[in-house]
């Protein structure tokens, strides 16, 4: 199985395509996926790519970390685990 990486700060016009082509050269990518704003359909500026193996993974955080992408600096890392519970706040609004 591959490794997840964590990839953050990309414009918003980068696609899941565009996210493949930028990573591909670093070996065999698994999966690519920007997260999307479900509420407005844009993207959210950070997504998740899935390298075939842990030397292509590392390659890629070492090459592209810290790369401008159209004018913003990316950030590439390793992919932490969701966290559990999921507790977005909400604030009590009409709870008793």
């Amino acid at each position: 199985m591959g490794q997840k990486l964590y990839v953050g700060n990309f414009p918003y016009s980068i696609g899941d395509a565009d996210l493949e082509d930028m990573f591909k050269a670093f070996g065999t990518v698994q999966s690519a996926k920007v997260i999307m704003d479900r509420d407005t359909g844009r993207s959210k500026g950070f997504g998740f790519v899935e390298m075939g193996s842990d030397a292509e993974a590392t390659a890629a955080i070492s090459a592209m970390n810290g790369k401008q992408v159209e004018g913003r600096a990316i950030t590439v890392n390793e992919a932490r685990p969701k966290t559990e519970g999921g507790n977005r706040g909400g604030g009590g609004r009409g709870r008793f």
